[in-house]
């Protein structure tokens, strides 16, 4: 089950001019990262210590974070905005002949 979850997941490496490393990052796992001068090493790191982290929660009963890419979505999407920002939208909206839906999709995208 352990490495049904590691694989995955989301993994990042990024030079961090701070540090003067690079850092291996998770996206399930935000307070966890490792450091190596290497990037390939940073992201071993990450991984292996993500492995150790998913073990050690399986092992203790604890929830194990579903890996963002197997999360399911419904494509709806509440945002609130100021009025005037609203208004705005609205009217480019319509002077372009689309939905509101369809303007704001466009510019996300």
């Amino acid at each position: 089950m352990c490495n049904k979850y590691v694989e995955k997941y989301r993994y990042i490496v990024v030079w961090s001019e701070d540090d003067k490393e690079f850092v291996g990052k998770c996206t399930e796992f935000p307070s966890l990262s490792h450091l190596d001068k290497d990037r390939i090493k940073a992201m071993q790191g990450i991984y292996d210590l993500v492995a150790f982290v998913v073990k050690d929660l399986i092992k203790n009963k604890e929830v194990v974070p579903e890996p963002v890419y197997s999360r399911k979505y419904s494509g709806k999407l509440n945002v609130r905005m100021p009025e005037e920002q609203h208004r705005q939208l609205s009217v480019e909206a319509a002077e372009n002949n689309i939905s509101l839906n369809s303007l704001i999709v466009h510019r996300l995208g």
